[in-house]
């Protein structure tokens, strides 16, 4: 496994990260407790030492199995974990003031619960689940984040994005508030490269990027005929034609790469690693399976030049979690 700095914070941190979405059992389908623990150390064992999670990822479930595995591990494991926004509204509306979303006594409360829901005195890193630039200047959010690093309760501040708005960061990340910012990134959305990753890189903010295979449209497993159970999130994230058009657009990639379909999941991570402000990545493994293929990629090699190149072209603008 090769590590990357997470930007300012000075940890190295595993290429690959684990996504911990799918194990909190929240609007995904499929994912049984003891799978998600063998496959939690089986990442352990292959060199992971990043995890991301959420309080509202089945109301502290992912982060409760996650605080199981580290009370049986020696290894250092960083953890990443999420407060939810007070008025549960994802992505941020803009207009909306940060007192609804993230108010200091809020921030306290939901720091402590992840603390207790992952055993440990110190989470390494916080962040809010959703952001709006427009609340650089509101409220007592940073003053809050601030005296919970000087307590000692995190040792890192950080934001998980909106969906497909990597520029509604820009304003923190050039702050100096923020050390971590996570972000959509992947062969379609590839809008962070424009004026995000450049402003990470300049402050030096570490990147952690989500949603990789968007949802799984780049592991080439979606068809038109593809069923999800009824439910499955993605039934509407994959609603009316968008199969069809996510089927063809990923034949696309293959023929412009000359790969089989098989290999397009490892071409996806290793697009997001061939940019330099990426610190990790971070896709979803509820199986041991996922994790033995998803492993191998943080080998510190990218894709050749020529093929990131060559996937320019296939940037596709969008937003399907609409």
């Amino acid at each position: 496994m090769h590590y990357r700095t997470l930007g300012k914070t000075g940890l190295q941190v595993s290429e690959i990260g684990f996504g911990a979405w799918g194990i909190g059992k929240s609007g995904w389908v499929g994912a049984e407790d003891d799978e998600s623990l063998r496959a939690l150390h089986r990442a352990i064992d292959l060199g992971l030492n990043v995890i991301d999670t959420a309080y509202g990822y089945g109301e502290g479930h992912s982060e409760r199995l996650i605080g199981q595995v580290l009370r049986e591990r020696s290894e250092q494991v960083y953890v990443a974990t999420k407060i939810p926004p007070k008025n549960r509204q994802w992505p941020a509306a803009h207009t909306t003031p940060v007192e609804d979303t993230f108010p200091g006594v809020y921030i306290r409360e939901y720091t402590e619960r992840s603390l207790r829901n992952l055993g440990v005195e110190a989470l390494d890193v916080q962040q809010f689940h959703v952001w709006s630039d427009t609340w650089m200047d509101q409220g007592d959010w940073l003053d809050t984040v601030q005296q919970l690093k000087n307590e000692g309760k995190i040792r890192f501040f950080g934001v998980s994005i909106n969906d497909h708005e990597p520029d509604s960061a820009l304003k923190l990340v050039r702050s100096g508030a923020v050390d971590v910012v996570q972000v959509i990134y992947n062969i379609f959305d590839q809008s962070p490269e424009d004026e995000l990753f450049p402003a990470c890189q300049e402050h030096n903010v570490g990147v952690i990027v989500r949603v990789p295979f968007d949802e799984g449209s780049l592991t080439g497993t979606i068809t038109p005929d593809t069923e999800f159970p009824a439910e499955d999130w993605r039934n509407r994230y994959f609603r009316d034609d968008r199969k069809r058009e996510v089927y063809q657009r990923v034949q696309a990639i293959a023929q412009t790469l000359s790969i089989e379909l098989e290999q397009l999941p490892e071409m996806a991570l290793r697009y997001i690693l061939s940019h330099p402000a990426v610190s990790t990545v971070i896709p979803g493994m509820r199986r041991v399976r996922n994790v033995e293929r998803n492993m191998v990629v943080g080998d510190g090699q990218g894709l050749p030049d020529a093929h990131v190149q060559q996937l320019k072209a296939h940037r596709w603008i969008r937003n399907y979690y609409k």
